[in-house]
């Protein structure tokens, strides 16, 4: 291989190929004669490619880590007030949790971006406008009688940290609402914030049971004073941080994520594919069995987000036209279990009549039809070459603020419709 290298140093097509054929014994030869043709530019070239090292996570900014401390220290305030004021915690954090992460989360990315320290309009927009939202739906959330019973409580419980990421996407984007590449980078921070909010999270899991082990061997039981008084700071902290490291050092998760989603969407390609094949070989009645339809649409949820995060990580590997039609089976298979999901609920309208949690997945399941197609419809234009990744970014924006009206709509409108029932 050494020889090959310096034979071909100034052959970038067969150097390329020497790459691809065996990548790891290629970098072990090139670094060996790297001393011999060091003064060849095409030779520098290829030692900055291969041996360039990512800086270490940044943590200079003296003023950003205050604020990430102060914001944390809130999100662990929020998190503790069952503890000052004596209330439930269970019902606390069931409707409040959603507070402990995206209002802070909107003002860091506000401060971030300075955006209230411009004109008043653009205050107004961007800073006074999420406030008031957040207020607005805490004070709603926490005046609505907690009653498990009540099928509007539990929608409005379920769809508002759904409004609230939302207007936490607001924030992110600086209010510039029709600006697809900020909406599409807001999907790639969300990706992103779950791989390191998960690889933080288990590591302080990890950290935890060593801790109450250690204290174990001195005879001494911390467990309840560890969980009250340090796992809920850190467990509010956790969001922040995450948020921090993506914003400031891109390079820890950049080859994550994308590597993540190019091993899942095949995964889930098949598992779906078998699913829909058993589904029909077993005859399951999905129209009667009211569970069943809950779970089938929770799966297609779940399946939705994977093919639009894959989708916005697809562009870092554009050439791969595999990636590609994947993706597109993908979808089309969503469709069809999607049209099954809408039958059935169809079904249960004409038989049962109009209900708040039947007309919430209804409209659920209607935007994730349209999105589908206009999605899939992209990746059919971008496969025969008339449209762009870009393009197919474009639909995926274009939806984003559709589920954040819908949200909103079941969360504080659909009580009243149906006189919280």
């Amino acid at each position: 291989m050494e020889n090959e290298i310096i034979i071909n140093i100034n052959n970038p097509k067969q150097l390329e190929k020497l790459y691809r054929d065996n990548p790891s014994v290629f970098v072990h030869a090139f670094n060996a004669v790297y001393e011999e043709i060091k003064n060849l530019p095409a030779a520098q070239a290829w030692n900055e490619r291969l041996n360039f090292t990512q800086e270490n996570a940044t943590w200079t900014n003296k003023n950003e880590i205050i604020f990430i401390v102060l914001a944390a220290f809130v999100g662990g305030l929020i998190a503790k007030v069952p503890g000052f004021f004596g209330l439930e915690y269970d019902v606390y954090l069931s409707k409040n949790i959603g507070f402990i992460v995206f209002p802070i989360l909107s003002m860091y990315f506000i401060w971030k971006q300075k955006l209230a320290m411009t004109s008043f309009i653009l205050a107004m927009t961007s800073f006074i406008l999420p406030m008031i939202l957040f207020i607005g739906s805490a004070i709603f959330i926490n005046i609505l009688p907690y009653n498990e019973q009540s099928s509007t409580f539990i929608l409005s419980l379920i769809h508002l940290p759904i409004f609230l990421w939302s207007i936490m996407g607001y924030a992110f984007v600086g209010g510039d609402i029709k600006n697809s590449q900020k909406k599409i980078a807001f999907l790639k921070f969300n990706g992103n914030f779950i791989v390191m909010t998960a690889l933080i999270f288990i590591s302080g899991v990890l950290f935890t049971g060593i801790t109450i082990a250690l204290f174990e061997l001195l005879k001494i039981d911390i467990k309840q004073f560890y969980f009250e008084q340090i796992a809920i700071w850190a467990l509010a902290a956790i969001p922040m941080l995450s948020t921090y490291l993506v914003q400031n050092n891109p390079q820890l998760v950049n080859k994550i994520s994308p590597t993540i989603a190019r091993i899942f969407t095949p995964l889930v390609f098949i598992t779906l594919l078998v699913f829909l094949a058993a589904l029909m070989y077993t005859g399951k009645n999905i129209y009667n069995d009211r569970n069943f339809l809950l779970l089938f649409n929770a799966l297609l949820i779940g399946v939705m987000a994977i093919i639009l995060f894959s989708l916005t990580e697809v562009s870092k590997n554009a050439s791969s036209k595999m990636n590609l039609i994947i993706l597109f089976g993908l979808s089309l298979l969503t469709i069809i279990a999607n049209a099954i999901a809408l039958s059935a609920i169809a079904f249960r309208l004409s038989e049962f009549g109009i209900s708040p949690n039947r007309l919430a997945v209804l409209g659920a399941n209607l935007l994730m039809f349209v999105h589908l197609l206009f999605v899939s419809y992209g990746l059919i234009k971008n496969l025969k070459g008339k449209a762009s990744i870009q393009d197919v970014e474009k639909e995926i924006a274009l939806f984003i603020p559709a589920y954040a009206v819908w949200a909103a709509f079941v969360t504080f409108a659909i009580p009243f419709i149906f006189k919280f029932v």
